[in-house]
């Protein structure tokens, strides 16, 4: 763990919350002293504390002969379902050739043929090879060590280890500080400036394959301190998450990279049951019904990949083996399990929240990049992207604090980091799962009212209510009581006071009280 300085020597320094590939970025493309924070080891993968460390497939990019980025931006179009940002879109794919160059350029080594050339992997709902990976499957801890050893490497960087953000201090509604816990201290930073680079909510779930950290934690400070959430219903539920290992513990993914070299879904038969390369939810949802309907549902390598499986993707043939399972001569268990966040904290172009000196990168922002429906290996370019323009961005901000920040001496015990209880993962993976009805929803919500006094239990009410509200079927939200989509598709959004108001108006679902982040500081 870094040793952190006197608080009032970092005052005025931007503040970066998150340590995955997002934060990173900003750290490493603003030219400003900053701080980030993040809550395990930096480069620890044991466990990991980022989900970015975790990536398989790799980045979308049009760097092939026969691709151009207009094409990615169709492709990507198509999967958001009518609601992604067509001008974010276009800004994003045009600028992912030249987001591989910069990785190269930190010391990113990208997997290439003997000529030199990029190798590129095929993935679901993309018209044309565009994956570039590093590290062949291992493509995300790959661009992390990279990036980490720059940031080591970066002495206007201070990186606080083992830090838990709980709040952000707001004066006049703008950012005034940031409040932490850092090896059992709590610390208040002082800063005009703060970046939430906090990552996504897919460990609200009971089958999830994100790191047990990723609770939206960043959703519950963004929306007290007065920013807009919006497309909280939208989670992608990864349809070939490997099914084993003990209940409870995070699953591990099988990408979808091995489906796009030619591994058929089968069952306990050997029967086919649905088009491997169609777009995760339709994936996700053939496969939960076959095990509904009883069967078990596994992914054949066997006669596509075959004996090539360890070269070609040697992490999960080493998890696969972990398990007891070869995949060389053995069908892969597999299931659907939460994977991504469509929804998150409402940016502009620029990653600008609402709320000033206030800025969201990576899973935990909704830039209109991923709409409905995450296009595969959408989300590492949109966290490199996102990222180096808000460093830009914090280049040109106020580097004086509005005004001081209280000293607070201790958290309250409500603030306290913990994982969700195992009983509020079941009941999203129950009422907020692949298939969602809205009587299971408004259950749901009835159960989860006794913790909406915590960040945990707000965001799942937030995600839950808003399920209940989409009444049709759309991308990663599917309702079998509305199972079609609308002819308009229609954002949804709300702050804080409009969730509390929704919640209020279901006569049957008392509301608990949340306080402000000022009134959970008050002495």
């Amino acid at each position: 763990m870094t040793t952190l300085p006197p608080p009032g020597r970092l005052a005025g320094q931007p503040l970066i919350i998150g340590g995955g590939l997002a934060g990173v970025m900003v750290a490493l493309s603003t030219t400003r002293p900053c701080v980030l924070a993040c809550a395990g080891r930096l480069d620890d993968m044991r466990p990991p504390a980022a989900a970015s460390m975790l990536a398989q497939g790799g980045m979308a990019a049009a760097v092939g002969a026969d691709d151009t980025p207009m094409l990615h931006a169709a492709d990507t179009l198509a999967a958001g379902a009518g609601l992604c940002n067509a001008a974010v879109v276009d800004r994003v794919t045009a600028c992912a050739p030249a987001a591989v160059e910069q990785l190269a350029g930190l010391g990113v080594r990208w997997d290439r043929h003997a000529d030199g050339s990029l190798q590129l992997g095929l993935e679901a709902a993309h018209g044309r090879r565009r994956i570039v990976h590093a590290g062949e499957d291992a493509t995300g801890a790959t661009i992390m060590r990279a990036l980490v050893a720059r940031v080591r490497q970066t002495p206007r960087i201070t990186v606080v280890e083992q830090a838990h953000a709980h709040d952000l201090l707001v004066h006049d509604g703008a950012v005034a500080g940031g409040v932490l816990d850092i090896g059992g201290r709590t610390v208040t930073l002082s800063t005009p400036a703060v970046v939430l680079a906090t990552g996504g909510a897919g460990g609200l779930f009971a089958d999830a394959t994100n790191p047990a950290g990723a609770t939206g934690s960043g959703l519950a400070m963004a929306a007290r301190a007065g920013a807009v959430l919006g497309n909280m219903e939208f989670v992608q539920f990864h349809p070939t998450a490997l099914s084993a290992g003990p209940e409870g513990q995070r699953l591990c993914l099988v990408s979808e990279a091995v489906r796009g070299e030619g591994a058929a879904l089968i069952d306990e038969t050997g029967e086919r049951f649905t088009s491997e390369l169609a777009t995760r939810d339709s994936v996700s949802r053939a496969v939960w019904r076959h095990m509904m309907a009883g069967h078990s549902v596994y992914l054949d390598a066997r006669a596509a990949v075959g004996a090539a499986f360890p070269r070609h993707f040697p992490a999960i043939y080493a998890l696969c083996m972990a398990h007891g399972i070869n995949p060389v001569t053995q069908p892969i268990p597999v299931r659907p399990a939460a994977h991504y966040h469509m929804g998150g904290i409402m940016v502009d172009h620029r990653g600008r929240t609402g709320v000033a000196g206030l800025w969201a990168a990576g899973e935990v922002a909704c830039t209109g990049l991923h709409g409905a429906n995450r296009l595969a290996s959408n989300s590492l370019l949109e966290a490199v992207a996102f990222g180096t323009w808000i460093g830009h961005e914090l280049d040109g901000c106020c580097t004086t604090p509005h005004v001081p920040v209280p000293d607070i001496a201790r958290l309250p015990h409500d603030l306290a980091a913990c994982p969700p209880p195992a009983a509020l993962r079941r009941i999203m993976s129950h009422h907020a799962g692949v298939i969602r009805t809205g009587d299971s929803l408004r259950s749901g919500l009835k159960q989860v009212m006794p913790f909406m006094g915590t960040d945990v239990g707000l965001v799942c009410a937030a995600i839950l209510l808003a399920a209940t509200l989409r009444r049709e079927s759309r991308g990663g939200h599917f309702r079998s009581d509305y199972p079609y989509a609308m002819a308009t598709a229609a954002p949804s959004r709300f702050r804080l006071a409009d969730l509390q108001a929704r919640l209020a108006d279901m006569h049957d679902v008392p509301v608990p009280a949340v306080p402000s982040m000022n009134e959970r500081h008050a002495p």
